[in-house]
């Protein structure tokens, strides 16, 4: 799918669905191999914002860029 305005929140729902997906399977991976005695961790984080009434939170990792990319990919073949 070409990029136009109209399809702009699509693009928005996938990057940060791609971006989420990567950052939890990223994660999977760490736990995995931590589990098998190859600790590593590439994480970056908790990246985000506390109002006193909401907070967001994300840890930054490689998967994050990657689910971001498989994201804007998946926009493409649409």
């Amino acid at each position: 799918m070409k990029y136009i305005p109209k399809n702009r929140p699509v693009l928005i729902r996938l990057l940060i669905l791609g971006a989420t997906t990567g950052t939890l399977l990223w994660a999977l991976c760490e736990m995995l191999a931590d589990a098998a005695g190859l600790p590593f961790c590439l994480s970056l984080g908790p990246v985000g914002f506390d109002l006193y009434v909401v907070s967001f939170f994300l840890r930054i990792n490689p998967g994050t860029f990657l689910g971001a990319a498989a994201g804007f990919l998946i926009f493409r073949r649409i």
